[in-house]
């Protein structure tokens, strides 16, 4: 029992914590603040017992429904035929996560790839279910680290470590790129499901704004396919530069450095520019790709972002079928 007059310990960051303890808050967070609501929003993944055909097979009494009945097959053959259908019901949920070198920075209460973690935490708990699955790639320094889908918590807990302890780069990055890890997923999602793309999205971003980024092309055609969800993940030092003198700035990409003078007024507003361009590039490829948009901030809640997110989404989704009531 501590002390009444011993001072309070302040409440652990992220960070601060072991593996497993922010494993358990992470949890404990989702439960409390996010259940239920991602549910809501890839309801339209779910529609009913299946609708993908699969053949047909003879009629069980009392064990197939009437309903299913295939009459052209029963016609052909003169014994009664039902369809089977591929059951779509379980949501099949595919994940690609940075942890490429920018992924380490971080200025606030978390660094970008933990906050990665989180929002991998938030979609792998409330996704979870009966006959659900979660599966996907981290891109490390160390190369790509492939996961099966499965279900259970036991698995995304396994998913969750393993992204909490990827080697951090050791100076020499061989990180493969955003566009290697869609096109590798690609080939894994073979089924209609969601997926998630956790990254900061700076790896092949053209000098030229107009130009189209290497990863929107792969992202587009996943777009077809599939339900994706692009979580953007950012630091505010990243969108504007403050005032400390002078600083060694180094690219965690390429590991190239360069000494910059922050006191120069100038310069501050030539980088704010510059940076506001950047994400303004990336936002423009995520909507020309048909991907979601989901911004966090290493210096925001992000748990209430994604309430936030969600919200927004089941009224985007609600305001076509409010229309057609109107109409009729």
């Amino acid at each position: 029992m501590r002390r009444r007059d011993a001072p309070a310990r302040p409440d652990p960051g992220l960070a601060d914590l072991a593996p497993d303890q922010r494993l358990r808050r992470l949890e404990l967070t989702v439960t409390r603040r996010l259940d239920g609501l991602l549910h809501g929003q890839y309801r339209g993944l779910l529609p009913g017992p299946g609708s993908e055909a699969a053949g047909s097979r003879e009629y069980r009494p009392g064990e197939d429904e009437v309903r299913r009945m295939d009459w052209a097959v029963t016609a052909r053959t003169t014994v009664p035929h039902v369809r089977e259908v591929d059951a779509d019901r379980e949501l099949t949920t595919w994940l690609l996560v940075d942890a490429s070198p920018s992924m380490e920075y971080g200025t606030a209460t978390l660094d970008k790839r933990e906050l990665a973690v989180a929002a991998v935490a938030a979609v792998g708990f409330l996704t979870a279910g009966v006959g659900n699955r979660l599966g996907g790639q981290v891109l490390a320094p160390d190369g790509i680290r492939r996961f099966p889908a499965r279900g259970g918590r036991t698995h995304l807990l396994g998913l969750l470590r393993a992204l909490l302890g990827a080697p951090r780069t050791d100076g020499h990055p061989q990180t493969p790129g955003l566009h290697d890890g869609l096109d590798g997923l690609q080939r894994m999602a073979t089924r209609r499901g969601l997926v998630v793309v956790v990254s900061d999205f700076l790896d092949g971003l053209p000098d030229e704004p107009d130009a189209a980024p290497a990863w929107e092309a792969v992202l587009r055609r996943l777009a077809v396919r599939h339900q994706v969800l692009a979580v953007e993940v950012t630091d505010p030092r990243e969108l504007e530069l403050p005032d400390v003198g002078l600083v060694t700035l180094v690219d965690p990409e390429t590991g190239r450095r360069r000494e910059v003078w922050t006191g120069d007024p100038a310069l501050r507003e030539r980088y704010a520019q510059a940076a506001a361009a950047q994400r303004d590039q990336v936002r423009d490829a995520l909507r020309r790709s048909g991907a979601t948009h989901l911004a966090l901030r290493t210096d925001r809640d992000w748990s209430a972002d994604i309430v936030r997110h969600v919200h927004a989404q089941r009224r985007l989704a609600a305001a076509p079928a409010a229309a057609r009531g109107g109409a009729a």
